[in-house]
């Protein structure tokens, strides 16, 4: 399981850059908001049919509304994921607009892990992780500069 959720990590990531580079060409021809809510109506859409495919009902659908707001966070960063890629990546390239989100997602994620945010379980920080982070920031901002 361990090297199926890695390989379905790395096709994410993959299909992250994808994503960036279409939706910014995506969001020059129709503008930023409304690419943006017909991303999010696609999404939607496939969310819905594969709850159906796999639970046979809606019921997984109804039951996130009784949930603490917090958790609906997800929702509201996905949506805000977008919004940026669509907006930044014409502006500053594939690669710059990952280099920067990846440099912010993993020192956000060694927050997370640190305190123990969201439920999950504390891990420390340890100078691996930082000298990572600073590494992983200064290649995001040598991605600023360009040829």
């Amino acid at each position: 399981m361990t090297a199926f959720a890695a390989v379905l990590t790395l096709a994410a990531g993959v299909s992250g850059a994808v994503q960036l580079a279409v939706m910014g060409r995506f969001g020059e021809r129709i503008g930023t908001v409304p690419a943006l809510a017909f991303a999010n109506c696609v999404s939607a859409a496939i969310g819905l049919a594969v709850l159906l495919a796999v639970r046979r009902s809606l019921a997984g659908f109804g039951d996130a509304a009784p949930q603490p707001p917090w958790l609906w966070v997800g929702g509201l960063a996905g949506a805000f994921i977008v919004f940026t890629v669509t907006f930044v990546a014409p502006r500053l390239g594939a690669f710059t607009t990952t280099g920067l989100f990846l440099a912010a997602q993993l020192a956000m994620a060694v927050v997370i892990d640190r305190f123990g945010l969201f439920g999950l379980n504390r891990i420390g920080v340890t100078w691996p992780r930082v000298l990572g982070i600073a590494l992983l920031a200064s290649g995001a901002a040598l991605t600023l500069h360009r040829a």
